[in-house]
């Protein structure tokens, strides 16, 4: 009856409050942890001389057959299935290191075969290294040379 009394007195067309439970944010997931860490390291050595070539190997070594981020993203983006919140976060990790790469692309001067304003190349560059992972161990600097020559970065020290 409390109940009853209570919408009574409320103006006709509002609905009576409800409790609401505190929603709790899920912690972030391995993968979530990596790709936000090595945005930040991205984002770090774009600032440094020769950002392209620095940025390309360490997203090389990231995506590496044998490196764990590839596999953190593989069962994250497999947990994920269904689930939009989950599924987010891991777009939102992963677009925080293209947008990291971009920023390196933007600080040096274009160079290389490959056109495009520097968000299409951070993206294609991106995803060339995440092929990296699906690649034999033995296969990374093979798949990271083009990408070097591709940016006009093949002159860079390893």
């Amino acid at each position: 009856m409390k109940g009853s009394a209570h919408r009574a007195s409320q103006p006709a067309g509002r609905k009576a409050r409800t409790a609401r439970t505190a929603a709790r944010s899920p912690r972030p997931s391995e993968a979530e942890r990596r790709l936000l860490a090595l945005a930040s390291e991205v984002a770090a050595l774009a600032k440094g001389d020769r950002p392209v070539g620095v940025v390309l190997r360490r997203l090389a070594a990231a995506y590496a057959p044998e490196a764990p981020l590839p596999r953190a993203a593989a069962r994250a983006w497999l947990a994920g299935r269904g689930d939009k919140t989950l599924t987010l976060a891991l777009a939102w990790a992963r677009e925080n290191v293209r947008l990291a790469l971009e920023e390196a692309l933007m600080r040096a001067p274009q160079s290389g075969t490959l056109p495009g304003a520097a968000e299409t190349r951070a993206s294609l560059l991106l995803a060339a290294c995440e092929a990296i992972a699906q690649e034999p161990p033995a296969a990374g600097a093979d798949r990271l040379r083009p990408l070097l020559e591709l940016t006009g970065q093949a002159t860079d020290p390893p």
